[in-house]
Formats: C-alpha cells, structure tokens, sequence
C-alpha cells in the first residue's frame, strides 16, 4: 500500500524520520482496516489517517531531545569556571597579603 504524498511533511511537522513515519502509517492502516473490516472507502481513510496522526503524536512525546537552554547554560558556566577559580583565588591571595601585612605592622 502506497504512503500519503504528504507522509514526509507530516513526519517533519511531528519531529520523527522519514521511514519511522512510513512504519507508522503501515502500523495505522493495519489498525483501519481492523476497525473497519473495509479497504478503500472514505471510513477507512478517515480511521487510517487519524490512527496515523494519534501514532505521530506519541512518537513525538517519546522523543527525549535535549533542551537547548539547558546545554547553553551548561557550557556558559564551564567556559566561566577558570575566571571564576581565578577571581576566588586572586581573592584569597589578598586577604593573606593584607592579614600578613597587618601582623607585620604590629609586631614593628
């Protein structure tokens, strides 16, 4: 059985590939055509098409793609870890100066 002309748009529109698209179109007519007990009518077109599209979607809700946000904020604060650590540590080396400066003075 041929695929709708519009099969690779609607696999597009839903986030999945090509052929997956082509699986679950087979998977929904073999359903259609459980359901109806007919081939080729307007009722089993119908029930192919929604069967396909109720497929798409919950191939499309078991995706598990990445937030883009996240990863750019991931990689923002790996890039700023060494000014970070540097500030922390150009931080700590003052204090010790000014504390040892500070003893040194009192002691004269």
């Amino acid at each position: 059985m041929k695929s709708p002309k519009l099969l690779p748009w609607y696999a597009r529109k839903a986030g999945v590939s090509i052929e997956r698209a082509e699986v679950l179109w087979r998977k929904a007519v073999r359903k259609a055509t459980a359901d109806t007990g007919w081939v080729g009518n307007a009722e089993y077109w119908g029930a192919a098409m929604d069967n396909f599209l109720a497929l798409l979607e919950a191939e499309n809700s078991s995706l598990c793609t990445p937030n883009l946000a996240d990863v750019l904020r991931m990689q923002h604060r790996a890039m700023r870890l060494p000014l970070t650590l540097f500030e922390d540590l150009s931080a700590a080396t003052a204090a010790n100066w000014q504390r040892y400066f500070s003893c040194w003075h009192r002691a004269a």
